[in-house]
C-alpha cells in the first residue's frame, strides 16, 4: 500500500517537473515578477519583466471581426520591461510641473490615478525620454497583451465589462453586452492579464513607437516600423471602443501631433 502510494506520488512529481521544463522555452511572455517599483525624478513606475521569445503576431483568418492589416507573421523579441499600468495623470502632472509644460485637460473626469489623456505621441515620447525610458514597440505591446494566449483577448473568446473599460453596448461576436461607463476609470480597476499587466484591453488606447505600415509576412526580429508615415500605431482600445477594437491583434493609427480623450500610453525599457 505504502509503496504504491510512493510510486504514484513519484510519477505525479516527475510529470509536474517535466511540464514545467517543457513550458520554459516556448516564448509565452512569462512575467519574471509581479511588480518591480522604480523611482525616477520622484515618480514611481512599477515594472513587469517580460521574458522574450517567439510568437505569432496578428490574427488568424477565422477570427471574427479581424481586419486585413492583421496578417499573421512570426516575431522574435528580446526580454524587456513594461509598466504595470498606463501612465497616470499623477505621474504626467509631476513631469509637467518639473519641466514647465502645460497640464493636459482631464475633461472634468478627474486626475490622480486615471490614465493620462489628451497627450500626443510627441508628448508621450518627451515624458518617456525625460524618464530615461521609451515607448513599447507595436510587437512588444501585442506580445505583452497576449501573455501567451492566442485568443482574441487575453481573457479568452470574450471580454466583459467586468474585465475592462470599453463600450459594452458593442459586444464582441456572440458575446454578452455590458456596461458603458463613458469615461476613463482609475488604472488597475480590473484584474491583470496573465503577465500581471493592467488595462491592456480598454480604458485608453496606447501610443507605440511604430509608424503605421502593413505587416510583412516573414519572420521579424525585434521589429519596429521606423520608416516615416502619416500616422503612429495605437493599441488596446479605449473607454469608448467596441469590444472588437480591444482585441489583442487590433491595430489603429493616429496623428502623432494630435491629442485625444481616448489615447494615453505606457512605458517600456530594455533589460
Amino acid at each position: 500500500m505504502t509503496k504504491s502510494l510512493l510510486l504514484t506520488f513519484g510519477v505525479i512529481l516527475l510529470a509536474f517537473i517535466f511540464s514545467c521544463r517543457s513550458d520554459a522555452g516556448e516564448g509565452n511572455g512569462k512575467s519574471g515578477d509581479k511588480g518591480d517599483p522604480q523611482l525616477i525624478h520622484g515618480i514611481e513606475v512599477e515594472w513587469i519583466s517580460i521574458e522574450g521569445g517567439e510568437f505569432t503576431m496578428g490574427s488568424p483568418e477565422n477570427e471574427p471581426e479581424r481586419l486585413f492589416n492583421e496578417v499573421q507573421h512570426p516575431v522574435v523579441l528580446n526580454s524587456f520591461k513594461l509598466s504595470k499600468y498606463p501612465v497616470t495623470f499623477a505621474q504626467f502632472d509631476e513631469f509637467c510641473r518639473k519641466t514647465g509644460r502645460e497640464l493636459p485637460d482631464d475633461k472634468g473626469w478627474g486626475r490622480g490615478e486615471r490614465p493620462v489623456i489628451n497627450v500626443s505621441w510627441e508628448d508621450a515620447v518627451a515624458f518617456a525620454e525625460w524618464m530615461g525610458l521609451r515607448l513599447p514597440t507595436e510587437a512588444e505591446w501585442e506580445y505583452a497583451c497576449r501573455g501567451g494566449t492566442t485568443t482574441p483577448f487575453s481573457t479568452g473568446r470574450c471580454l466583459s465589462t467586468s474585465q475592462a473599460n470599453y463600450n459594452g453596448g458593442n459586444a464582441y461576436h456572440n458575446c454578452d453586452p455590458g456596461q458603458y461607463r463613458r469615461r476613463t476609470v482609475e488604472v488597475g480597476s480590473f484584474d491583470p492579464n496573465p503577465l500581471g499587466l493592467h488595462d491592456m484591453h480598454g480604458n485608453v488606447w496606447e501610443w507605440t513607437q511604430d509608424w503605421f505600415h502593413l505587416y510583412p509576412d516573414t519572420l521579424r526580429v525585434n521589429p519596429v516600423a521606423r520608416e516615416v508615415a502619416e500616422h503612429k500605431v495605437i493599441r488596446g482600445g479605449g473607454w469608448n471602443s467596441s469590444a472588437s477594437m480591444c482585441r489583442c491583434a487590433r491595430r489603429m493609427s493616429a496623428d502623432p501631433e494630435g491629442t485625444f480623450i481616448f489615447v494615453g500610453f505606457r512605458l517600456a525599457k530594455d533589460i
